[in-house]
This record gives structure tokens, sequence and C-alpha cells, in this order.
């Protein structure tokens, strides 16, 4: 167990949102003998990455909360899939199927895939398994569940009795038009099986029944049972009150649902949950990811190129900062997960907390010798043509001979990563120079200068003499376009790996043939 003392101390966010909770719930808690943390997941869509990043982040706080309290923690993972399909999401089959069973119940829709009996119970399919290839400790709810067993039954009615005290939170939001047919309670239609939203006649509070004109048709039904479902906002509320969560994190384009829903929880009864809002993730184009668009970057995309704890780790960091996810950025993310195992050898508890790894990992960070960044494999899987794990280890090998991928598990990983990398996303963007003829003269110096190196000569010493050639071949006034020039020529691009380590362990021989094939 950690030092309290190191507990006290550290500003590490999980450890700052735990201790709050704490603060805030501490009466609600000791009550019940347990703490329960909720994360939402609407399945309109596939699951993406922002999804995976909020329930990350809930088991962070789970982590936390495991070292600073003896209470036991639980995780519930709520789909509302009793929302009905509003929009066909743009990356599914069967567009045509979905489109005749707009407005049900998601968990009414065909599955487009033909894999399920349902495309909300493929979309909760598709969560689950995606938790759980990362392990994550959790309590799935399905929303049709709940309401359909009567689970949210006692809950619903106190909604009913509260009905008018509700109507006067969320009115005042709404536009004018808007306010004229709005109603908490979503009714199922019994003649098309559609989610409802239209305003109410009358309620019955003793009967727990409400009647609405459905097309001059004035129909009255039960709201128990699954007869009905809420307005989101109304629900979110119902749903902390029913579940008696005590922490929910949320995007930031839901902190004024959260403000309406506390208000709504504390009408009827309860105070809300502790809640932390985090910032948006963004695509390329710097536009928000959504489910139904599709775009950014796929959980199955980022296992195909980095490792899961490296996704973990880029979840981690800066929670209240908009981060871009889309491919180009893995390759950083991987580095950023590599630096952090490499800091924490010479880190003390304290500093250890506030080490990503130290979360990632719970506690445990492995312990393994960094042999190259993922940046600098993908540069050698370029310039070594390596297409398969096999040869890039025997290239690997043929440098560094005391390593094995048995005893450097992280690395194995990457060496598969890369190649898959570098062919799927690098390889199209590489723009090669064509050297002008000064520049030839510069790097023909280069090759020059690399034949009087040798293997066993260190890296600084290989950087050192590339300096100088650089500035006795026209560069002395900016060594920066020198580098660059190499990098373009060599990499197709105008960044790279630090040159003297390159050529050590890519070999200078290799190297220098390597420049030679480019001037030719």
């Amino acid at each position: 167990m950690v030092k309290k003392e190191s507990l006290d101390k550290t500003g590490a966010w999980p450890f700052v949102e735990a201790k709050k909770m704490l603060r805030e719930r501490k009466t609600f808690i000791e009550k019940k003998g347990k703490i329960t943390l909720q994360t939402g997941y609407g399945p309109s869509g596939l699951p993406h990455i922002g999804t995976f990043g909020e329930v990350a982040r809930t088991s962070m706080m789970v982590n936390a909360l495991n070292q600073i309290s003896d209470f036991p923690t639980e995780i519930i993972t709520f789909s509302d899939d009793m929302d009905g399909l509003r929009k066909i999401p743009d990356n599914v089959p069967n567009q045509k199927l979905l489109n005749e069973n707009l407005h049900k119940p998601l968990t009414q829709v065909p599955d487009p895939f033909e894999k399920f009996n349902s495309f909300g119970e493929h979309n909760n399919e598709m969560l689950k398994n995606f938790l759980d290839s990362f392990k994550f400790k959790y309590k799935f709810q399905s929303s049709t569940s709940l309401y359909k067993s009567g689970f949210f039954n006692s809950t619903l009615k106190i909604i009913l009795e509260n009905y008018e005290g509700i109507m006067n939170i969320i009115i005042p939001t709404l536009g004018k038009e808007r306010q004229k047919t709005y109603s908490p309670f979503l009714p199922i239609c019994p003649d098309t099986g559609h989610v409802l939203e239209i305003p109410v006649l009358e309620i019955d509070k003793e009967k727990s029944r409400i009647v609405f004109d459905n097309n001059g048709k004035k129909l009255e039904v039960s709201i128990l049972d699954g007869n009905c479902k809420l307005q989101w906002k109304v629900d979110w509320a119902m749903r902390w009150y029913a579940l008696d969560v005590d922490f929910e994190m949320y995007g930031k384009d839901l902190i004024e649902s959260a403000i309406l829903s506390t208000k709504i929880i504390n009408l009827i009864g309860k105070k809300n949950p502790s809640g932390f809002a985090y910032e948006l993730f963004l695509d390329e184009k710097g536009e928000k990811i959504s489910k139904s668009k599709g775009n950014g970057i796929t959980i199955d995309q980022w296992l195909e190129y980095a490792s899961p704890e490296s996704l973990s780790l880029y979840m981690y960091q800066n929670p209240k900062r908009a981060k871009k996810l889309y491919k180009e950025i893995v390759p950083k993310a991987v580095d950023d997960y590599l630096d952090c195992i490499e800091k924490s050898k010479k880190q003390n508890e304290l500093q250890l907390l506030m080490n990503p790894a130290w979360h990632v990992h719970n506690g445990n960070v492995p312990q393994e010798d960094m042999i190259m960044t993922f940046s600098m494999l993908l540069n050698l899987v370029e310039t070594s043509n390596a297409d398969s794990k096999e040869l890039l280890w025997k290239f690997v090998k043929k440098y560094k001979r005391d390593i094995s991928e048995k005893n450097f598990p992280i690395f194995d990983g990457l060496v598969s990563y890369a190649i898959k990398y570098f062919n799927d996303v690098i390889r199209a963007q590489k723009k090669y120079k064509t050297p002008s003829e000064s520049e030839k003269l510069a790097l023909q110096a280069l090759v020059k200068t690399l034949e009087k190196c040798t293997d066993d000569m260190s890296p600084e010493d290989i950087q050192t003499l590339i300096y100088s050639t650089g500035k006795e071949n026209g560069y002395a006034e900016n060594l920066r376009d020198w580098f660059k020039l190499i990098y373009e020529v060599i990499f197709g691009d105008e960044n790279g790996p630090r040159m003297g380590f390159f050529i050590s362990f890519f070999g200078v021989n290799e190297t220098k043939e390597l420049l030679m094939n480019k001037l030719k």
C-alpha cells in the first residue's frame, strides 16, 4: 500500500476527484456501505473511443479510491438502449432497414448486422466486448431491462408525484415551440412502437397513468413496466436516484444537462452525485467525434497500431483539455507511454503517484528497459525494408545481441505495431526530397564522413561529426536545415530521429549505403 503521507500530498486528478467525492458523499456512502460510480452510453451507433475513455478514467478513480478508502466500489456501465432511433448512423449497413424502424426503441430496431436480436443489443455487445478486452471491472445495466422489469417503477412514481415541479425546472430552458410539446414522459405508441415526444394531456398520480393525444386518438397508458420512458435530463436524474450513484463523469457538452438533472434529483428527495466534466475528443479537423459520423480513430484501429496501455495513458492525460484523436497521434502517445515507464524507475513514491503509468497499471508499473522509441522503430521499419516481425527482430538483434523477445515483451509488441502502422498510415504520406546540386555535395561530404566512422563509436561522437560536416558544407548558420535535409532525403519527412543514435543502431555502412542510394 502507498503511504498515507504520499496519498495526502498527491495532486494526481484521480486522487483529487476521489477525495472530493468522499467529502461530498460521506454520509450516503457510510449509510449504504459501498461506492457506486456510473458511466453512460447511448447505443445509437457503434461504441467509439470516447466511451472507452469514460470507463478508463472512471476505473482510474476506482484505483485511487481503493488506496484511500475501505469501502467496496462498483462501476455501473449504463446503456440508454430504450432511446428511440432518431437518425441513422453513416457507418452501418442496411440503411433502408434502419430507416423503416426510425423512432422505435433501439432494442426494438432489427440488427442491421444480422447478428443479434436488435440494433441496441448489437451495440451493447460491442461495448461489452471492447470493455472486456481491456479487463475493466464493471456491472452492465440495460435501460430497457430496468424499465421493463419494474426496477424503475418506484422512482417513476416519485417522478410523476413531482410532475409539476419537474416541468417548472425544464420548461424555462426550452424554446417556445418546444415548450408546447414537452413532457418528462415519452410513451411507447401501442400502434407503431415509436417513442413518442408529445404533450401529456392528463396525469393520474394514484394509478400511475398518463393520457396523451396520438393523432386525434386519446390514449391512456401506465408509466410503469416499460410502457413509457423518460426524457433525457429527467431520465438521468431518475437513474442517479434509483441506482444510488455517488459519482459520474461526463463530457463538457452535458454540463447544462447535469445542472438540470441535479435540480431534479434534489427535488425528488436525494442529493446529486459528485461530478467531473471532461473535455471532448476531436478528429483531425477539430470536429467533435461522433458515433453516428464514425469520425476520428476507433478502438479497433488504435489496438492495431498500439497497445491498450498507450491508449489508457492517452486517456489519463489532461482530461479537462480538448484532445485530438486520429491515427497520426498514435506514435507520440506510444512514446509518451514508454517515457513514463522509463521515468518511473527513478521516481520516489509521491512522484510515482503523479506518473500516468502508475494509474494505467494500477501501481504496478513494468520495469522493462526501453530499447528505442516507437518513432525510431518506425524509421527502422522503413530503412530496413522489414515486412515481418521476424525480419525486424532479426535486424534488431544484429546490433543488440543480448536481447530477446521473451525478456522484452513491451518492445516485442512494438515491433508488430510499427510494421502495421508504417504500412497503413506512414508509407502513403512520405514525400522524399530530391536534393539540389549544392545539397548533393553536402550529403556526399556526409558519406565521406561516415567512411571515417566505425560501429563501435558512441552515438554522441557520430552526432558531433555530423554537426561538423554540416557546418563545413554551408549550414554553419542553420544546422536545423542541415538535419531537415537529411531527414527529407532519407526518411521522406521534415523530422526524424537523432542521427547519431540512428546510425549507431542501424549501422555505419548500412547508413552510408542508404544515403548513396538516395543520391543516385
